[in-house]
Protein backbone atom coordinates (compact mmCIF):
# COMPACT_ATOMS: atom_id res chain seq x y z
CA UNK A 1 0.00 0.00 0.00
CA UNK A 2 1.26 3.48 -0.80
CA UNK A 3 1.34 6.27 1.73
CA UNK A 4 -1.69 8.54 1.90
CA UNK A 5 -1.60 12.32 1.80
CA UNK A 6 -3.63 15.01 3.45
CA UNK A 7 -4.43 16.93 0.28
CA UNK A 8 -8.12 16.07 0.08
CA UNK A 9 -10.83 18.70 0.35
CA UNK A 10 -14.13 18.23 2.10
CA UNK A 11 -17.06 18.06 -0.32
CA UNK A 12 -15.27 16.19 -3.09
CA UNK A 13 -15.89 12.52 -3.85
CA UNK A 14 -15.73 10.45 -0.66
CA UNK A 15 -12.58 8.54 -1.55
CA UNK A 16 -10.33 7.70 1.41
CA UNK A 17 -6.68 8.61 1.09
CA UNK A 18 -5.85 5.89 3.61
CA UNK A 19 -7.04 2.33 3.14
CA UNK A 20 -5.69 0.81 6.37
CA UNK A 21 -5.32 2.81 9.58
CA UNK A 22 -4.60 2.46 13.26
CA UNK A 23 -6.82 4.65 15.41
CA UNK A 24 -5.35 5.45 18.84
CA UNK A 25 -7.96 6.26 21.46
CA UNK A 26 -7.39 7.26 25.06
CA UNK A 27 -9.29 5.46 27.77
CA UNK A 28 -10.61 8.84 28.88
CA UNK A 29 -12.44 9.21 25.57
CA UNK A 30 -14.85 6.49 26.74
CA UNK A 31 -15.66 8.18 30.06
CA UNK A 32 -17.74 11.23 30.91
CA UNK A 33 -15.70 14.29 31.99
CA UNK A 34 -14.49 13.99 35.57
CA UNK A 35 -15.68 10.40 35.93
CA UNK A 36 -14.05 6.99 35.70
CA UNK A 37 -15.11 3.78 33.95
CA UNK A 38 -17.03 3.60 30.68
CA UNK A 39 -20.04 5.65 29.61
CA UNK A 40 -22.13 4.13 26.77
CA UNK A 41 -23.13 7.67 25.82
CA UNK A 42 -19.49 8.25 24.91
CA UNK A 43 -18.78 4.91 23.22
CA UNK A 44 -21.82 5.04 20.93
CA UNK A 45 -20.79 8.21 19.01
CA UNK A 46 -17.24 6.88 18.60
CA UNK A 47 -18.63 3.60 17.25
CA UNK A 48 -20.83 5.55 14.82
CA UNK A 49 -17.78 7.39 13.47
CA UNK A 50 -15.89 4.13 13.04
CA UNK A 51 -18.88 2.66 11.19
CA UNK A 52 -18.62 5.54 8.73
CA UNK A 53 -15.06 4.46 7.99
CA UNK A 54 -16.19 0.89 7.39
CA UNK A 55 -18.85 2.17 4.99
CA UNK A 56 -16.02 3.84 3.04
CA UNK A 57 -14.14 0.53 2.84
CA UNK A 58 -11.36 1.58 5.23
CA UNK A 59 -9.66 -1.19 7.20
CA UNK A 60 -9.55 -0.14 10.86
CA UNK A 61 -7.31 -1.30 13.68
CA UNK A 62 -7.78 0.35 17.08
CA UNK A 63 -5.47 0.65 20.08
CA UNK A 64 -7.12 1.96 23.23
CA UNK A 65 -5.66 3.12 26.51
CA UNK A 66 -6.88 2.34 30.01
CA UNK A 67 -6.40 5.63 31.83
CA UNK A 68 -10.09 6.01 32.64
CA UNK A 69 -9.82 2.89 34.83
CA UNK A 70 -6.20 2.60 35.92
CA UNK A 71 -2.97 4.34 34.97
CA UNK A 72 0.17 2.38 35.81
CA UNK A 73 2.58 5.32 35.86
CA UNK A 74 0.35 7.23 38.28
CA UNK A 75 0.03 4.29 40.65
CA UNK A 76 3.82 4.14 40.86
CA UNK A 77 4.29 7.89 41.33
CA UNK A 78 7.30 8.67 43.48
CA UNK A 79 8.18 5.01 43.78
CA UNK A 80 6.04 4.64 46.90
CA UNK A 81 2.98 3.11 45.28
CA UNK A 82 2.37 -0.15 43.47
CA UNK A 83 5.41 -1.83 41.94
CA UNK A 84 5.84 -0.40 38.41
CA UNK A 85 5.73 -3.76 36.64
CA UNK A 86 2.60 -4.82 38.52
CA UNK A 87 0.97 -1.43 37.89
CA UNK A 88 1.70 -1.65 34.17
CA UNK A 89 0.08 -5.08 33.96
CA UNK A 90 -2.95 -3.70 35.78
CA UNK A 91 -3.12 -0.90 33.22
CA UNK A 92 -2.98 -3.45 30.39
CA UNK A 93 -5.96 -5.27 31.88
CA UNK A 94 -7.83 -1.96 32.01
CA UNK A 95 -7.35 -1.58 28.25
CA UNK A 96 -9.05 -4.94 27.75
CA UNK A 97 -12.11 -3.72 29.67
CA UNK A 98 -12.26 -0.69 27.37
CA UNK A 99 -11.75 -2.86 24.29
CA UNK A 100 -14.72 -5.05 25.22
CA UNK A 101 -16.87 -1.96 25.84
CA UNK A 102 -15.96 -0.52 22.45
CA UNK A 103 -16.55 -3.90 20.78
CA UNK A 104 -20.05 -3.96 22.26
CA UNK A 105 -20.75 -0.43 20.98
CA UNK A 106 -19.49 -1.32 17.50
CA UNK A 107 -21.53 -4.49 17.28
CA UNK A 108 -24.62 -2.50 18.24
CA UNK A 109 -23.83 -0.55 15.04
CA UNK A 110 -23.64 -3.88 13.17
CA UNK A 111 -19.87 -3.59 12.72
CA UNK A 112 -18.13 -6.96 12.94
CA UNK A 113 -15.34 -6.66 15.48
CA UNK A 114 -12.57 -8.77 16.97
CA UNK A 115 -10.61 -8.04 20.15
CA UNK A 116 -7.05 -9.34 20.17
CA UNK A 117 -5.14 -9.25 23.44
CA UNK A 118 -1.37 -9.22 23.87
CA UNK A 119 -1.97 -10.98 27.22
CA UNK A 120 -3.70 -14.33 26.59
CA UNK A 121 -7.27 -14.24 27.86
CA UNK A 122 -9.02 -16.84 25.71
CA UNK A 123 -12.45 -16.58 27.34
CA UNK A 124 -12.99 -12.98 26.19
CA UNK A 125 -10.49 -12.20 23.41
CA UNK A 126 -8.35 -13.78 20.74
CA UNK A 127 -4.60 -13.84 21.31
CA UNK A 128 -2.76 -11.27 19.22
CA UNK A 129 -1.59 -13.02 16.04
CA UNK A 130 -0.39 -10.73 13.29
CA UNK A 131 -1.53 -12.81 10.33
CA UNK A 132 -4.94 -13.39 11.86
CA UNK A 133 -5.33 -9.67 12.53
CA UNK A 134 -4.52 -8.85 8.91
CA UNK A 135 -6.99 -11.48 7.70
CA UNK A 136 -9.73 -9.98 9.88
CA UNK A 137 -9.01 -6.55 8.38
CA UNK A 138 -9.13 -7.95 4.86
CA UNK A 139 -12.55 -9.46 5.65
CA UNK A 140 -13.86 -6.07 6.73
CA UNK A 141 -13.72 -6.57 10.49
CA UNK A 142 -12.54 -3.93 12.92
CA UNK A 143 -9.71 -5.25 15.09
CA UNK A 144 -9.22 -3.80 18.58
CA UNK A 145 -5.73 -4.44 19.94
CA UNK A 146 -5.85 -4.70 23.74
CA UNK A 147 -3.29 -5.09 26.55
CA UNK A 148 -0.71 -2.83 24.93
CA UNK A 149 2.39 -4.69 23.80
CA UNK A 150 1.96 -7.24 26.60
CA UNK A 151 5.10 -5.89 28.28
CA UNK A 152 5.56 -3.45 31.16
CA UNK A 153 7.35 -0.13 30.63
CA UNK A 154 5.78 0.33 27.18
CA UNK A 155 2.86 2.69 26.67
CA UNK A 156 -0.23 2.17 24.50
CA UNK A 157 1.27 4.84 22.20
CA UNK A 158 4.15 2.45 21.57
CA UNK A 159 1.64 -0.38 21.12
CA UNK A 160 -0.16 1.69 18.47
CA UNK A 161 3.09 2.33 16.61
CA UNK A 162 4.11 -1.33 16.83
CA UNK A 163 0.75 -2.64 15.62
CA UNK A 164 0.74 -0.11 12.79
CA UNK A 165 4.09 -1.44 11.57
CA UNK A 166 3.01 -5.05 11.93
CA UNK A 167 -0.26 -4.77 10.01
CA UNK A 168 1.05 -2.38 7.36
CA UNK A 169 -1.12 0.60 8.35
CA UNK A 170 -0.58 3.75 6.31
CA UNK A 171 -1.19 6.19 9.15
CA UNK A 172 -1.78 6.44 12.89
CA UNK A 173 -4.69 8.67 13.84
CA UNK A 174 -4.28 9.86 17.43
CA UNK A 175 -7.58 11.16 18.79
CA UNK A 176 -7.19 13.64 21.65
CA UNK A 177 -9.13 16.39 23.45
CA UNK A 178 -7.38 19.22 21.55
CA UNK A 179 -7.35 20.03 17.85
CA UNK A 180 -3.68 19.28 17.25
CA UNK A 181 -0.23 19.75 18.74
CA UNK A 182 0.56 23.05 20.48
CA UNK A 183 3.64 24.72 21.92
CA UNK A 184 1.98 24.33 25.34
CA UNK A 185 -1.31 23.11 26.77
CA UNK A 186 -3.89 25.43 25.13
CA UNK A 187 -6.29 24.84 28.02
CA UNK A 188 -3.75 26.35 30.43
CA UNK A 189 -1.74 28.78 28.30
CA UNK A 190 -3.57 31.33 26.14
CA UNK A 191 -0.33 32.04 24.27
CA UNK A 192 0.02 28.45 23.05
CA UNK A 193 0.21 28.21 19.26
CA UNK A 194 -0.74 25.28 17.10
CA UNK A 195 1.53 23.40 14.70
CA UNK A 196 -0.09 22.34 11.43
CA UNK A 197 2.86 20.15 10.42
CA UNK A 198 5.85 18.76 12.28
CA UNK A 199 8.70 16.40 11.53
CA UNK A 200 9.45 13.46 13.79
CA UNK A 201 12.72 15.16 14.79
CA UNK A 202 10.81 18.31 15.75
CA UNK A 203 8.63 16.28 18.08
CA UNK A 204 11.60 14.54 19.68
CA UNK A 205 13.80 17.63 20.01
CA UNK A 206 11.04 19.88 21.32
CA UNK A 207 9.73 17.13 23.62
CA UNK A 208 6.22 17.75 22.34
CA UNK A 209 3.48 15.61 23.83
CA UNK A 210 2.39 13.85 20.65
CA UNK A 211 3.29 10.28 21.56
CA UNK A 212 6.12 8.98 23.69
CA UNK A 213 9.63 9.00 22.24
CA UNK A 214 9.70 5.26 21.57
CA UNK A 215 6.49 5.46 19.53
CA UNK A 216 7.66 8.50 17.56
CA UNK A 217 11.02 6.87 16.83
CA UNK A 218 9.29 3.73 15.53
CA UNK A 219 7.11 5.80 13.23
CA UNK A 220 10.12 7.78 12.02
CA UNK A 221 12.14 4.66 11.26
CA UNK A 222 9.28 3.13 9.27
CA UNK A 223 7.89 6.32 7.69
CA UNK A 224 4.41 6.05 9.19
CA UNK A 225 2.75 9.48 9.58
CA UNK A 226 0.84 10.46 12.71
CA UNK A 227 -2.17 12.77 12.65
CA UNK A 228 -3.20 14.30 15.98
CA UNK A 229 -6.75 15.66 16.02
CA UNK A 230 -9.72 16.44 18.24
CA UNK A 231 -12.04 13.45 18.58
CA UNK A 232 -14.93 15.67 19.68
CA UNK A 233 -15.22 17.45 16.33
CA UNK A 234 -18.07 16.47 14.00
CA UNK A 235 -17.09 13.52 11.79
CA UNK A 236 -13.42 14.29 12.43
CA UNK A 237 -12.22 10.70 12.04
CA UNK A 238 -13.95 10.41 8.66
CA UNK A 239 -12.75 13.83 7.55
CA UNK A 240 -9.13 12.98 8.39
CA UNK A 241 -9.34 9.69 6.45
CA UNK A 242 -10.80 11.56 3.47
CA UNK A 243 -7.74 13.79 3.47
CA UNK A 244 -9.00 17.00 5.03
CA UNK A 245 -6.25 18.97 6.76
CA UNK A 246 -7.44 18.62 10.36
CA UNK A 247 -5.19 18.64 13.38
CA UNK A 248 -1.42 18.28 13.17
CA UNK A 249 0.45 16.05 10.75
CA UNK A 250 3.73 14.52 11.95
CA UNK A 251 5.72 13.04 9.09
Amino acid sequence: MGKGTTSGVRGKAATPVYQRIVLKLSGESLASPGRLAVDPRRTAPIAAQIKELKDLGVQVGIVIGGGNIFRGTGANAGGGGIDRTTADYMGMLATLINALALQDALEKQEVYTRVQSAIPMASVAEPYIRRRAIRHLEKGRVVIFAAGTGNPYFSTDTAAALRAMEIGAQVILKATHVDGVYTADPHKDARATKFNRLTYIDVLNKRLKVMDATAVSLCMDHHVPIIVFDLAGPDHIKRVVLGEAIGTLVS
